[in-house]
């Protein structure tokens, strides 16, 4: 059987399962479309809360940012976890205690304030289409490569399929599909890796495998990597970053955005009571870390191997490294790999100094130009996607093609877990909150319904169109969501729950604020609404604020949000008497009922 058949059979059979589940857990209902009958078990709530986290970002874009970045980029794995915790002690319980559908809910309610339910809605919905971007993205990787199409046409393929099981299912489908999801991508994630593991270290678990010993040379395994990327001009893979502010100002970000993420905080309103939310959270880091603990083995033997199937001789006990680097690859003699990825365009070479071999290096440092014009390299010849490591990492192990044709179902599945997820914030926030709670109160459930699946539709149109032009890769994509979310509704909810103070003019103003500067700052180095082409100033440290990069400003538009909100609460009125006692009993997280609608 070929490959491109193997591949069919996988990514058809788990297409097969979610649109099975989806017509067989099809909600009858707003309850059942909003936050699936709110009797969801905690432990299934866990895995399909870590299936709606664990995005394209996690499973195909992260190992490869950790993969080019080395410990630097670490700032992803330890902002993500992080911010499951402040949304385990922080903001899950009460909310949950609260018993509404969505977090303009509570945002509405608490603040008393239509105006502030329709500033929670817009920042909610910049946030998740931002987010959505990224899932399409990847997904868009996955199907140009497993699916031997355009990664246009497999962006529109992805679509499809979302629509299929998120429009008609709602929460109640998608939590069933994406219980299935976490264990399709989890089994894809963890199987090649143990396969690498053991080919390169003999190590069956790639989290210390990687601080084994590598085989073909009998050195530490990062020792290698690092011996190796010092040839080519790059620094150590486990060096220390030069810029603390900014890993300090992103990891935070992360948090916050992690802690902020809509469609992360209504799956703890599917589950019975408030002890139920916490124990979901519980259970979705556990399910989460079985990840996040294989990702940094992952990229670093990723990294590797890409390294020495360019330098064969390089792999081994080396006594002349600029013997090594001499023999390069032939590029006609090139892996099946490269050349299957290079027919997607996310693998490309030129061979810029005639010689027919292919040369990989850091063509930017400069203190190593010298070294490359001594062998006669003239540039970098081969650009890799970042997107593209995890899903290739089998095919460059050599591994059977049913592991390839697990990696493609799990690569799959990761985006569009996330993406139906998001994609059901926005459609509950738009049918839900701005039309049922704000422009026609008395829209009938039939009627709201349909309002939902429009609305959705629409996103996923909107999703797909700006994924196809999406401003850098998809953890990068998912990073600008995070801060935008942590920007404008994390600082609204911990206002909204610890402060009987903050009124609701204190509210809109620092969700407007913190969104707007966030957004500005994004704009001015990525472009007005990431069109390309359109940014102020050039996206390189030496032009950012205080050396502020975009995907980190998220957690200063978080201050800025808290700062003018309490600003203003201070100087206008207090709420009213009622919504004080409100705030009060959110803080004793007991006797919860179900969520329920207004």
């Amino acid at each position: 059987m070929s490959q491109f058949a193997i591949n069919l059979l996988f990514v058809g059979a788990s297409f097969a399962l979610y649109i099975g589940i989806a017509i067989w857990a099809k909600a009858g209902s707003t309850k059942d479309f909003y936050v699936a009958g709110g009797g969801v078990h905690p432990v299934t709530n866990g895995m399909a809360t870590a299936a709606d986290w664990m995005s394209a970002a996690s499973f195909i874009s992260m190992a490869g940012l950790l993969a080019s970045g080395g410990y630097a980029n670490s700032t992803y794995l330890m902002g993500w976890t992080g911010g499951f915790v402040i949304l385990a002690m922080l903001l899950a319980p009460y909310l949950r205690k609260f018993g509404k559908f969505t977090v303009p809910d509570f945002i509405g309610d608490r603040f008393y304030s239509s105006t502030a339910r329709t500033v929670a809605v817009i920042c909610l919905i910049v946030a998740s289409v931002t987010y959505v971007i990224g899932q399409m993205t990847g997904a868009g990787v996955a199907f140009s490569r497993f699916l031997e199409v355009p990664s246009t046409a497999g962006i529109w393929i992805a679509a499809a399929i979302v629509f299929l099981y998120a429009v008609f299912g709602g929460m109640k489908g998608i939590t069933y599909t994406q219980v299935a999801q976490y264990v399709v991508l989890i089994i894809a994630y963890t199987i090649p890796a143990i396969f690498i593991s053991l080919q390169l270290t003999s190590n069956p678990l790639p989290l210390f495998g990687m601080f084994s010993t590598h085989n073909e040379s009998g050195l530490p395994l990062l020792t290698k990597l690092n011996e190796v990327l010092n040839e080519l001009g790059f620094r150590d893979y486990t060096a220390d970053v030069d810029n603390k502010l900014n890993m300090v100002l992103f990891t935070a970000s992360l948090m916050v955005g992690t802690a902020g993420l809509p469609h992360v905080i209504i799956r703890f309103f599917t589950v019975p009571k408030v002890k139920d939310a916490r124990w979901s959270v519980g259970w979705a880091l556990v399910f989460i870390a079985i990840l996040y603990l294989t990702a940094p083995a992952v990229a670093s033997m990723a990294r590797l191997n890409l390294l020495t199937t360019i330098y064969p001789e390089a792999a081994g006990q080396v006594e002349s490294y600029e013997e090594a680097m001499d023999n390069a690859l032939v590029y006609e003699e090139r892996p099946q790999w490269i050349r299957t990825w290079e027919e997607t365009g996310l693998i490309t070479f030129e061979d810029k100094n005639g010689d027919g071999r292919i040369q990989s290096y850091n063509a930017g440092n400069e203190d190593f130009q010298a070294t490359a014009e001594e062998r006669g390299w003239e540039g970098d010849e081969l650009t890799v996607n970042n997107d593209i490591l995890v899903l290739a990492n089998p095919e460059i192990a050599n591994l059977p093609g049913w592991v390839v044709g697990l990696i493609a179902a799990g690569g799959i599945a990761a985006a569009l877990s996330t993406a139906a997820g998001l994609l059901l914030a926005i459609s509950s926030a738009i049918s839900h909150d701005l039309i049922k709670n704000t422009i026609n109160p008395g829209i009938s459930e039939k009627g709201e319904m349909l309002a939902a699946r429009i609305s959705m539709a629409g996103a996923i149109l909107l999703a797909t169109y700006l994924g196809l032009n999406p401003p850098g890769f998809a953890a990068q994509v998912v990073a600008l969501a995070f801060g935008l979310a942590g920007s404008s509704i994390f600082p609204a909810l911990m206002m909204g729950i610890f402060s009987t103070r903050v009124n609701s003019t204190g509210a809109v103003c620092g969700m407007l604020a913190g969104l707007g500067s966030t957004l500005l700052y994004i704009f001015t180095y990525l472009g007005w609404f990431f069109i390309p082409g359109t940014n102020m100033l050039p996206n390189t440290p030496d032009n950012w604020l205080f050396g502020i990069s975009p995907l980190s400003f998220g957690i200063v538009g978080a201050l800025i949000n808290f700062a003018v909100g309490f600003a203003v609460s201070k100087v206008t009125a207090p709420p009213p008497v009622e919504i004080q006692e409100l705030v009060e009993s959110v803080r004793y997280p007991r006797g919860a009922g179900a969520a329920i609608d207004h």
